[in-house]
């Protein structure tokens, strides 16, 4: 069963890949993590030793005992993880579609793009970030290690973080549209 939740992990992060490089074909680059600011990069080996921390218990890589002992192991709270990821994964995939050819990893400082403001973006200012968040909560309830609730509370300030960057840019960028759209629609849900 917890494979399922790697496979959809495996969904998310292809779904990130596949269309930056449909966006790469149209000459749009669409990875500017880091270009604002080198302390992102950061993030990187804290990622890494994420997808270690959820990988050696299944596949017996070495990794000290208290790391991967589990907080609980309750069959159901897997099922209701899965459940939860795979309602991230949709609402992901549908906000991506949204997006258009305006998806970035990162701020692009150089976008012509408009403000996006429908779809999943008529609920959310956030709305990748809330899927991010919420996926991430899924990973922890079906794995509860020190491992994944590290990750969780770092992604969870790393997330605020870039919101709060993303927030500045944008309003600089968009001015009063975004003011108004700020008024509308919440940062989160």
């Amino acid at each position: 069963m917890e494979y399922i939740l790697i496979i959809e992990l495996a969904i998310l992060i292809t779904m990130v890949l596949i269309r930056s490089a449909l966006l790469r074909r149209k000459g749009i680059n669409a990875i500017v993590f880091g270009d604002t600011d080198k302390t992102d990069f950061f993030l990187l080996p804290v990622v890494l030793c994420f997808f270690y921390g959820i990988l050696a218990p299944i596949f017996n890589f070495p990794m000290p005992e208290i790391l991967q002992m589990p907080f609980w192991n309750y069959d159901i709270l897997t099922y209701l993880a899965i459940i939860l990821c795979t309602i991230c994964l949709i609402w992901f995939a549908i906000t991506l579609k949204a997006f258009g050819d305006s998806f970035r990893v990162g701020i692009d400082e150089n976008t012509t793009d408009e403000l996006i403001t429908t779809s999943t973006f008529g609920l959310s200012r956030n709305p990748i970030y809330v899927a991010f968040i919420a996926f991430f909560l899924g990973i922890f309830i079906s794995y509860p290690t020190f491992v994944t609730i590290l990750f969780l509370i770092f992604l969870t300030i790393m997330i605020r973080r870039q919101i709060s960057r993303e927030e500045e840019f944008l309003k600089s960028h968009y001015g009063k549209e975004y003011e108004e759209y700020c008024a509308n629609v919440r940062r989160y849900i």
